[in-house]
């Protein structure tokens, strides 16, 4: 059963999430209120991901990344919002979350969500909306300023990097070409390596940025 830490400074939003999935069958194995809370609750029970409420008074989502990052806690995060502000998610994804949702989805959407990221997916390029590619391709590089050039990805590479883009985990991208797990982690490995990124998503926001993807 996949294990979930809700982190969401409004009770009856955290209570609401709990028992929605646990109907679906995702165990809900701690709860916080906000960053500074969340951090013990998740060491203590190692969680399969983290639900986090962006928007939380003092040490809000951002925050609880940053430290997150900072522990080298490697528990994928889905980031959940009521506001569709492309700035703070894109924060939010560069300060390392694997996907983000607004809070209006459906159970199904959210339960798919978690399971992709559990499963080592990412869930960005399917509901990223043009303002925040815009954003992205203008902005500054994901990877930081001294970054070295993208070398050039193979067609195979680039097929691969196009379905962890949509979410794929290595499991379903190997399904997907008929591959062994183990050549699509080389082929992941060899993307990051030539992207310069530090992981999945860091990944995916360098080749928008770049125009790689879109």
């Amino acid at each position: 059963m996949t294990r979930v830490v809700v982190v969401d400074d409004q009770t009856l939003i955290r209570q609401g999430i709990r028992g929605l999935l646990e109907v679906a069958g995702i165990d809900v194995v701690g709860e916080a209120d906000d960053g500074r809370a969340a951090l013990p609750v998740i060491a203590d029970t190692s969680p399969d991901v983290i639900l986090l409420d962006l928007r939380m008074p003092q040490f809000d989502g951002i925050w609880t990344l940053d430290r997150l990052r900072a522990e080298n806690v490697d528990i994928p995060v889905l980031v959940l919002t009521t506001f569709d502000d492309d700035e703070l998610v894109l924060a939010a994804l560069r300060a390392g979350a694997r996907g983000y949702l607004l809070k209006d989805v459906t159970l199904e959407q959210l339960t798919r969500a978690i399971r992709t990221l559990a499963d080592g997916g990412t869930l960005i390029a399917p509901s990223i909306t043009d303002r925040m590619l815009r954003a992205i391709r203008s902005g500054p590089s994901p990877v930081g300023p001294e970054a070295a050039p993208v070398q050039g990805l193979t067609e195979r590479e680039q097929e691969v990097l196009r379905l962890v883009a949509r979410g794929y985990s290595n499991r379903e991208i190997a399904e997907v070409f008929f591959l062994a797990e183990g050549t699509v982690k080389n082929h992941v490995s060899m993307i990051l390596t030539k992207l310069g990124a530090r992981d999945r998503t860091n990944a995916v926001l360098r080749a928008l940025h770049e125009g790689i993807l879109g």
